[in-house]
């Protein structure tokens, strides 16, 4: 996850929400057709360890391997694993052996589970702040991961990057993006692969160029609008800690996430390809009724257009789960996942 600049909200009346939401479960089959005719769905997933000391060796710091169990249990198909991999790269771009191994141990113990794995190369700050250095730690990472995993784990799906952007351009992105996937296939010709769109306050989906002939690729944006109301209180943030408390949920509010998820289902249709809503949440310190009235909202909206998604995150902020009391946090899960009528 990395900060998103705030999109004004226009002012639109309780009927442009009921045109809006109407024209989303208008395009749920055609989406849905879409997913299962390319790649398999990943369906409802957590995003996990980006911030773990597992890949220092470290245990239970806070992650365990056996939450992987409750993950599975609260009825969520698959974790995105937020993998820093350049921190593991020699200064010849060779990843640590060690590293890789403990990465092995994970993708084992998710498929042991029961659930997808995804590798996200998560070295956001780097690739947003250096381009020139970010393509090549990017292209050898993607070699090395390729060539490591080819043949293996089939359900096992790459990502290629998390949220490019910065002082990427569309046609920067494009050009690193098309190499990576390049190099995967070399390996892997058959693998999912998700590609995201640039980070950006207007998702310039349109913008972005894969190759027609891949059927293979899943298409991921990330969701935090507004920001204001989604990183209140949030103390790392001079501007955030300062800003609360909001609230989330009028009918201009629902107006404007769906004008903006029906430009993605219109792309997705459009272009025959699958969305993953890779990323979204809400920082704790929001007032817990607008929280979860946001959280329910963007879960089922993405249910109902047939994308697959995944919550930010398990533990550390935004959290999900209660790793001190290893117990969800019940307001999240149920808003997430809601419980069988």
């Amino acid at each position: 996850m990395t900060v998103m600049r705030a999109r004004r909200p226009g002012s639109v009346m309780l009927a442009a929400t009921t045109l809006f939401a109407a024209s989303l479960f208008s395009e749920v089959h055609g989406a849905e057709r879409a997913n299962s005719r390319d790649v398999p769905r990943l369906g409802r997933g957590i995003n996990i360890l980006g911030y773990d000391g597992i890949w220092e060796g470290g245990q239970n710091a806070p992650f365990r391997l056996d939450n992987l169990t409750t993950i599975k249990k609260a009825g969520f198909s698959h974790v995105r694993i937020n993998f820093f991999g350049f921190k593991f790269m020699s200064p010849e771009n060779v990843l640590d052996e060690i590293v890789l191994r403990r990465l092995d141990a994970v993708i084992e113990e998710v498929l042991a589970r029961g659930l997808i794995p995804v590798v996200d190369e998560h070295d956001t700050h780097i690739c947003q702040s250096d381009v020139a250095g970010c393509t090549e730690k990017l292209k050898s990472f993607w070699r090395q991961i390729s060539e490591r995993y080819a043949g293996k784990y089939p359900t096992l799906v790459f990502e290629v990057l998390n949220e490019p952007g910065g002082h990427m351009t569309s046609a920067s992105w494009n050009s690193l993006l098309n190499e990576c996937l390049g190099i995967i296939r070399r390996t892997n010709p058959e693998r999912p692969v998700i590609a995201a769109v640039l980070n950006t306050d207007d998702i310039t989906v349109d913008e972005l160029v894969l190759p027609a002939e891949d059927r293979n690729l899943i298409v991921t944006f990330h969701y935090y609008a507004p920001i204001r109301f989604t990183h209140q209180g949030a103390p790392w943030s001079a501007t955030f800690s300062k800003i609360g408390p909001l609230d989330w949920g009028t009918p201009d509010d629902e107006a404007k996430a769906a004008a903006d998820f029906r430009k993605m289902s219109l792309w997705a249709d459009r272009e025959k390809r699958p969305i993953y809503l890779g990323e979204f949440g809400v920082y704790e310190r929001a007032p817990s009724d607008s929280r979860l009235r946001y959280l329910s909202f963007m879960a089922r909206s993405a249910d109902r257009l047939g994308w697959s998604w995944a919550y930010w995150q398990f533990d550390h902020d935004f959290a999900a789960f209660d790793s001190a009391r290893q117990a969800w946090k019940p307001g999240i899960l149920r808003a997430l996942i809601p419980p069988p009528h």
